[in-house]
């Protein structure tokens, strides 16, 4: 199935807190985790995350995603408790404290039960509500959806991606996916869509997906981009380490945004929103 209708949507109820998506907006992202490919270990610690999450807010974010199991190339998954034991305890007092939503970075149906519970009002899923039982929950828990495209698997996903067509094949599947969750009980109003650069894509791939990121608005959704310090952005900066990639993704955030993308996802907020600010004047939306 395709779509080839207008984004009707640029407001989103994440669960009592308005997101808007009318320009394009900061997505702070926060892993909880020891083992995440650019700040694992940082805040996996609750109170050092807590404290991330404020400042990522008070640099503009208009979101925070919260993560508790790594999804970088070659990584292993955590058990659904652990997972639980990372996550929740920041949710609650990040949802508690802050007045811009949280969004639970998970592809597991009892996270996102139990995060939406303790606050969140996003879901973003890797695995696009594919695994058993997240559709359903999903559906169930009624705040938006973020779906994104990954071929393969995290620990294995990066070894031979091969694609007929690699943006006719990810808007296929993600046209596919719409309809399965609208099936399911997840209006369309309720779903965000990401080309899931850096998961099954070479570097080729992802420049494709970049070039041709207009035609994803045809899904009739609001797009998310996450090319934040990934090794895609080393690649083109000759091999440049993690540490050495932040005005690269900056780059990368703002021709996403001029493209039509409405929210980036990116570790390092204030340099992106302001970059953002500069898209949107430009643009004039």
């Amino acid at each position: 199935m395709e779509y080839t209708q207008p984004i009707t949507t640029m407001y989103l109820d994440c669960g009592g807190k308005p997101l808007d998506l009318s320009f394009p907006r900061a997505m702070g992202i926060l892993n909880v985790t020891p083992d995440s490919f650019s700040d694992g270990g940082r805040w996996s610690d609750s109170d050092a995350a807590v404290a991330q999450g404020r400042r990522m807010a008070e640099a503009g974010a208009a979101i925070v995603d919260v993560g508790g199991e790594s999804t970088r190339p070659g990584s292993e998954p955590v058990s659904t408790q652990e997972e639980l034991d990372r996550v929740i305890p920041v949710i609650e007092r990040l949802a508690a404290e802050l007045p811009i939503p949280i969004s639970i970075d998970t592809s597991k149906p009892e996270v996102m039960r139990e995060a939406v519970n303790a606050g969140a009002g996003m879901i973003n899923d890797v695995f696009a509500l594919r695994r058993e039982g997240a559709l359903q929950a999903a559906a169930e828990l009624n705040v938006p959806v973020c779906l994104m495209h990954m071929q393969g698997e995290p620990r294995s996903m990066q070894a031979t991606p091969q694609y007929r067509d690699v943006v006719g094949d990810v808007f296929g599947f993600l046209a596919d996916r719409i309809a399965d969750c609208e099936a399911g009980g997840i209006a369309r109003e309720r779903i965000i869509v990401d080309p899931g650069f850096g998961f099954g894509k070479t570097l080729p791939h992802n420049l494709e997906l970049l070039r041709n990121l207009p035609r994803f608005l045809e899904l009739g959704a609001p797009v998310l981009v996450g090319m934040s310090r990934k090794s895609m952005i080393g690649a083109v900066l000759e091999n440049a380490p993690v540490e050495r990639r932040l005005h690269g993704s900056i780059a990368a955030a703002s021709l996403s945004a001029w493209l039509g993308a409405r929210l980036i996802r990116v570790h390092d907020v204030e340099p992106t929103v302001d970059a953002l600010r500069v898209v949107t004047a430009a643009s004039g939306v």
